[in-house]
């Protein structure tokens, strides 16, 4: 079971390599778009720049997240981490909006004689898609193991990035084989392209404020706790289970129900167990907080 410390390092490991890729690809974009004559291209490498400070804005969260607990953030610092992925849905509706805005000037101020984008610019593009996918998919399959939000975030921007590559390479395509009269398509394949990256961002906004909001996990996880406690010789039950995320671990909170006749040194032991069993069950749990009760309600005393 991989600790705390060897989660947020590969997901740090896997920020860097994309903060390295993406500087690279925005200077190859900005270079190609200019000697091209490709505005969708400069408006790619810029949006590239964006992804540049955006992964390094996480990678530092992830750093800052890791720290232990402290008398002043008795729970960790974890919730830097949820923040960085509103930070980072919040670049990603800005980077989309900033090319619909692009592409929209484009199309109602731009010239009518624009010259057709240069071939080589197309070759570029799907350079880029390949690389950008290649990026998303790897980053996506490591958040899986890390179960990070801004993780989560950064892939998607590897996602928006290849999707609005995409859609200038079809339009500078159009343009090629349509001539001058369709030299715009680039932009409306971009405009198009920002309603994907807008309804991922908004998906990625509202699941990051869920977990600042200490939002109840999902069901299966809630199951499988509840399961692993109810599983501990002198459980009878459970009677709530409270889990939230904060940063890459999750904290719970459980009522477990025992023998209403048991002393409390027994149920302090009972609770012991819970817990023990809850923090090696491979939950990514930092604490765990066991409330016992009475499986029964005592009787009450006649006179």
């Amino acid at each position: 079971m991989s600790t705390l410390a060897e989660r947020a390092a590969k997901g740090r490991a896997i920020l860097l390599a994309g903060v390295f890729i993406n500087l690279l690809l925005a200077v190859v974009k900005m270079t190609a778009g200019w000697l091209g004559q490709s505005d969708a291209l400069i408006a790619d490498g810029l949006e590239s720049t964006l992804d540049v400070l955006s992964s390094a804005l996480i990678w530092l969260a992830l750093k800052y997240a890791e720290r232990p607990p402290d008398s002043e953030h008795p729970y960790g610092h974890g919730k830097m981490e949820s923040l960085a992925g509103v930070a980072g849905a919040l670049l990603l509706l800005s980077a989309g909006a900033m090319v619909a805005l692009n592409s929209l000037r484009e199309i109602v101020y731009g010239a009518p004689d624009r010259p057709v984008p240069a071939i080589f610019t197309l070759g570029i593009l799907i350079f880029v898609v390949i690389v950008k996918e290649v990026l998303f998919r790897v980053s996506n399959a490591r958040n899986r193991k890390v179960e990070s939000r801004a993780l989560e975030s950064d892939a998607w921007h590897h996602r928006s990035d290849a999707l609005t590559s995409l859609a200038a390479a079809i339009g500078i395509l159009i343009a090629l084989i349509g001539g001058p009269r369709f030299v715009s398509a680039d932009d409306w394949a971009a405009l198009f392209s920002c309603g994907i990256i807008a309804l991922n961002g908004l998906r990625m906004l509202r699941g990051s404020l869920g977990e600042l909001l200490d939002e109840q996990a999902p069901h299966e996880t809630i199951q499988k706790i509840i399961s692993c406690a109810q599983a501990v010789p002198g459980v009878k039950n459970v009677e709530k289970c409270r889990v939230r995320k904060s940063g890459l671990t999750l904290l719970a909170d459980l009522h477990v129900r025992v023998r209403g006749d048991v002393t409390v040194s027994a149920g302090h032991h009972i609770s012991h167990l819970v817990k023990d069993a809850l923090m090696e069950g491979g939950y990514h749990l930092s604490d765990v907080t066991v409330h016992i009760e009475p499986a029964e309600e005592p009787a009450l005393a006649t006179a």
